[in-house]
Formats: C-alpha cells, sequence, structure tokens
C-alpha cells in the first residue's frame, strides 16, 4: 500500500515534507525508505531524484528537507553545517527536568556536541521539551537526554534503565520547525509542522488516566 506523504513546502529547488514515523530516510539494502516514496510519488518527468539534505533517526517524525538538484543539494547541506538552517524539535521526556532550562554539553564522538532545551510543560511523569541542536551529532538529542538521566519517552536504544513509568512503541521526539533563508530565491523559509497523530494520543491518554 503507498502511503500520502505531507507536503509542507515546494519549490522549483526544494520539497519539505512531514517524515512519518517508523521509516528510514536513507536505505540499506531491500528496505523501502522515505527517499524512495518522495521519488516515486512526486517525481516529475525527466527531473533527477529527490535528494534528502539531512537525516531523521527511524522513528523520529516531522519536517525534512529534499532538494530537486545537486546543486541545491549541495548548499542547503552546507547550510546544515555551517549553522544557518535553524533546527527545532519536541520531545517528550521522561521524569522532572531540572533546571526547566538550559544547554546541554557533552561530546560525541570525540567531537563538541550542544544542545539547548527548554520545558514547555511539566507533568508528573514526563515534560514537553523544545529542544534546539547547536550541532548536528547522529543521535544527538537521544545521546544528550540520556546524558542528562532524562531520556526521550520511548527510548530503547540509548535508555540505561527500565524502571521509567512510561512506555512508548517510538521514541517521542518530532521535527518541528525549520527557518532558514532561501539559497536560491532569498527568502525567509518557515515550516512549522503538528505533532504526529501517535504523540498527539499518546498525550491525550496520558492526561485522561491522570485524571
Amino acid at each position: 500500500m503507498r502511503r500520502k506523504i505531507q507536503i509542507l513546502y515546494e519549490d522549483e529547488y526544494l520539497l519539505i515534507v512531514n517524515k512519518p514515523p517508523h521509516i528510514l530516510v536513507q536505505p540499506p539494502p531491500l528496505k523501502t525508505t522515505l527517499t524512495d516514496i518522495i521519488n516515486r510519488e512526486y517525481k516529475k518527468g525527466s527531473q533527477l531524484d529527490f535528494l534528502p539534505c539531512h537525516r531523521l533517526d527511524k522513528e523520529t517524525s516531522g519536517a525534512i528537507i529534499y532538494a530537486k538538484t545537486k546543486e541545491c543539494a549541495s548548499r542547503i547541506m552546507q547550510m546544515f553545517k555551517q549553522r544557518k538552517i535553524k533546527k527545532t524539535y519536541i520531545g517528550f521526556v521522561q521524569g522532572v527536568l531540572s533546571p526547566p532550562r538550559g544547554r546541554i554539553s557533552f561530546s560525541l564522538y570525540g567531537k563538541k556536541a550542544s544542545t539547548s532545551y527548554k520545558v514547555l510543560k511539566q507533568y508528573k511523569d514526563f515534560c514537553i521539551v523544545e529542544i534546539k541542536p547547536l550541532t548536528g551529532r547522529k543521535n544527538q538529542i537521544r545521546l544528550h537526554f540520556k546524558r542528562m538521566g532524562h531520556p526521550l519517552v520511548g527510548e530503547s536504544k540509548f535508555s540505561f534503565r527500565r524502571d521509567f513509568p512510561l512506555k512508548f512503541k517510538r521514541v517521542c521526539l518530532h521535527a518541528w520547525k525549520l527557518e532558514f533563508n532561501h539559497p536560491f530565491l532569498r527568502k525567509m523559509i518557515k515550516i512549522q509542522v503538528g505533532l504526529w497523530p501517535d504523540l498527539r494520543n499518546f498525550l491525550k491518554k496520558y492526561l485522561l488516566k491522570r485524571d
């Protein structure tokens, strides 16, 4: 069955879509990926394949940028390296975060890594957190919150303990906002996409149980 992928923005250079959870962006052999679906559904005529400009983990949902040309892909990837693209995530984090806002600075893979965060809503068992990675290391957000002793709800790969009360079928992490100056059209692009339905349902069920 074909998946319908929500388009958040499109022009002659870029395609920004809302990535579903549980799907890879880049392939190991013989696996269907988001990139496969995008090229099957939205490629027109002799157009080159859409090229992903950054990565999201398999379990992470939300906004992701594809380029329609190699030149555009190169420019966007360079902008990511230069920190000219602002990324903001929403994460559900286990426990009570203290302080409620701050910066996590802890090297990953031998390189400096930094993540800023702000608690938007604190509940008894978890909190909803606005997360801004200031560097782009692999699994940075997941590893930084593990380092704090407060892994993301649903974390199984990097969680060091199993006694947190909340469980979920995937990591509760959503790529919420993107903001950058378009490298060709010279206009500001601002994307915001609401929580994926499974995260909204998780929150709804938690609040019902609490009441």
